[in-house]
């Protein structure tokens, strides 16, 4: 599992400006292989849906990956018949790498997708996306399992999709209802940082990319969808669900050993009204209180359990300092990560230090109550001598917190850390005052950067449906631009070129 440093920051949500003339807000981009005979109607449906019912400009991008019937042909003759139309193709397969691929390119603010047999329902497409529009939302998904959602499919499909969705639930905590569903939405803001992180390039795409964003703290908002199963999909299931499984390992694997720095996105100031400081309320007390105190009680019971392992064959303080001590590395780490949300290995060595000195405070307190016990009495009963550790453990907790909040992991508001942002040429500006531009695909098989800028943006205001594009050649209606696998690079920046509220 690859490793990136943290996204950086997102600028805040607002309302889309419609835009400039020429210049798209929604770009939806249909991904093809070998689909020569649905391209045509599902294109041309989309097309007379967008232009009746959609109230911004919009674009279809197909993309084509490694097609080997007349698929580009058919992709080239829309392209050249209706100007919304624009067509690619990509010499590797994958879904997600085509999807990456023209996302990442793509000047629209919005980024849309859908599947070729049109399943969907296309009436759930502005609802899909109007949320991103207004700025409520980061990404969008239809949803076949919401209790408003009509659906159509057979029993074995049905089945499939319940128990992947139910096993992301599981393994990964997903709280999403559907991930397969291919109607998603997202915003470009969002893409540029998000999909640097995203590794699969096939279908498991789609669920990595909404894992990612859940755990980052972006919002994704579902739309419950009308949808019909294609009996001639040419989805293999037995392969696509095995990958996804080996998907939902990796992705679990390194989100459990910390390996990917997956800091939520951070927006400025205000975007979010849990970074609002309120007179009186400690920012994010509630929170940690109800995560600290599921740690603690599950760190007793493993202490307790541990204490009366060890008094099998020590005496009580032996016993009790060896519980403690095994219990306090594992407490640590448990509120390091889950109740004061530090991912990652950075600083790591330095906590655990922290909190043995917190352990070793708890030490006194559990074995002074100890030898007061044995000074009262002799041979105190097993039971007498847990009722006096959990009381003093009640006290030593309260302690414990207190130095946890306040020392071990103190609010880190006022630093600055060193962050990374995705680094992007401006281009073309979507609209007035509008913080979105163009940015260039780069090729895996190239060292060198692609020009890219307002006078060869392939999605540009002054680009056309054919003529010189973003790599210096030209093309026919009946050509196609090839594009390799292309990222967004994440360049880091120094600490003061951002404002120091926006640091958490």
């Amino acid at each position: 599992m690859r490793t990136e440093p943290s996204p950086g920051n997102l600028p805040a949500r607002e309302h889309l400006p419609a835009g400039n003339a020429g210049t798209p807000v929604l770009d939806v981009v249909i991904p093809v292989y070998n689909e020569e005979k649905d391209l045509q109607p599902c294109v041309l449906r989309l097309h007379e849906h967008l232009a009746r019912t959609f109230p911004y400009a919009f674009r279809i991008t197909i993309a084509d990956n490694a097609s080997t019937d007349t698929t580009p042909l058919v992709a080239a003759r829309l392209e050249a018949e209706i100007s919304e139309v624009r067509a690619f193709r990509l010499e590797q397969k994958g879904r997600g790498r085509a999807l990456r691929t023209v996302w990442s390119a793509s000047d629209a603010p919005v980024l849309a997708y859908m599947d070729v047999d049109l399943s969907t329902d296309l009436n759930a497409l502005l609802p899909l996306v109007a949320p991103l529009i207004s700025g409520h939302s980061d990404l969008a998904i239809g949803s076949r399992l919401a209790r408003s959602s009509r659906v159509v499919r057979g029993a074995k499909r049905e089945f499939i999709s319940r128990t992947y969705n139910l096993i992301l639930r599981g393994s990964l905590q997903a709280r999403f209802s559907d991930a397969q569903c291919g109607f998603k939405a997202i915003r470009r803001d969002v893409a540029q940082v998000l999909l640097p992180l995203v590794e699969d390039t096939g279908w498991f795409f789609d669920t990595e990319m909404l894992v990612l964003a859940e755990r980052a703290g972006l919002r994704i908002h579902e739309v419950p969808v009308d949808w019909v199963d294609d009996p001639d999909s040419t989805v293999h299931i037995v392969k696509t669900a095995t990958d996804d499984l080996k998907g939902v390992w990796r992705v679990g694997r390194a989100l459990a050993t910390g390996s990917l720095a997956l800091d939520r996105l951070a927006r400025p100031f205000g975007d979010d009204p849990r970074d609002r400081e309120i007179s009186g309320v400690p920012k994010g007390l509630a929170r940690q209180l109800v995560g600290f105190c599921v740690v603690g009680g599950l760190s007793t019971l493993f202490y307790l359990l541990l204490y009366s392992g060890f008094r099998t064959f020590s005496g009580s303080q032996v016993a009790n300092a060896l519980a403690l001590l095994v219990s306090a590395v594992a407490n640590t780490a448990a509120n390091r990560r889950l109740t004061f949300g530090v991912r990652g290995r950075g600083g790591a060595v330095k906590h655990q230090a922290q909190g043995l000195v917190v352990f070793g405070i708890g030490l006194a307190l559990t074995s002074g109550s100890l030898a007061a016990l044995n000074a009262a009495t002799n041979d105190p009963a097993h039971s007498t001598e847990l009722a006096v550790l959990i009381a003093a453990n009640l006290a030593a907790t309260v302690l414990r917190f207190l130095l946890f909040r306040a020392w071990v992991f103190p609010d880190r508001r006022d630093e600055s850390p060193s962050t990374v942002v995705a680094s992007h040429t401006p281009a073309v500006p979507v609209g007035p005052a509008s913080p979105v531009y163009a940015t260039a695909p780069q090729s895996p098989y190239s060292t060198t950067p692609e020009p890219y800028g307002p006078t060869s943006a392939p999605y540009g205001p002054t680009s056309a449906p054919y003529g010189t594009n973003a790599y210096g050649t030209t093309h026919s209606p009946h050509d196609h631009q090839t594009w390799g696998d292309a990222t967004m690079q994440l360049q880091p920046v120094r600490p003061n070129d951002h404002d120091p509220r926006d640091a958490r």
